[in-house]
């Protein structure tokens, strides 16, 4: 879950605005991360071994389409997210390991010049 800082704080959920149910599979990013997602090299998929990638996509654009409609310029995301990771994300493995990387919305944001920091680092 993300917050957008501006005209006070608001809690938002990219996984949920692409239309992922809560509660949800866990999903990584297999093979990168938010930047190859973006790109169109990498895939988000579930544990269970569902494609999620349109649906994160989906998030991550409306969260952008918000961000700039409400003139957002900064955003606190959770780390470890493949939506909102900052600095890591989880390996795409599901063993509960890390790997240096940002989440697919962080990375759109990011490219939008907005920038995106984590709960870690306030």
């Amino acid at each position: 879950m993300g917050h957008f800082y501006g005209a006070g704080m608001i809690p938002i959920c990219p996984e949920q605005l692409g239309g992922c149910p809560t509660p949800r599979s866990p999903a990584e990013i297999i093979g990168g991360d938010g930047k190859g997602v973006l790109d169109g090299v990498n895939r988000v998929m579930t544990k269970d071994g569902v494609d999620v990638t349109e649906k994160f996509l989906d998030g991550a654009n409306k969260v952008l389409k918000l961000s700039k409609k409400m003139n957002i310029k900064k955003a606190i995301f959770k780390e470890g997210s493949p939506s909102c990771g900052v600095c890591r994300i989880h390996d795409g493995t599901f063993s509960g390991n890390t790997k240096k990387g940002s989440g697919v919305t962080t990375e759109l944001l990011r490219r939008n010049g907005i920038l995106v920091i984590s709960e870690e680092q306030l």
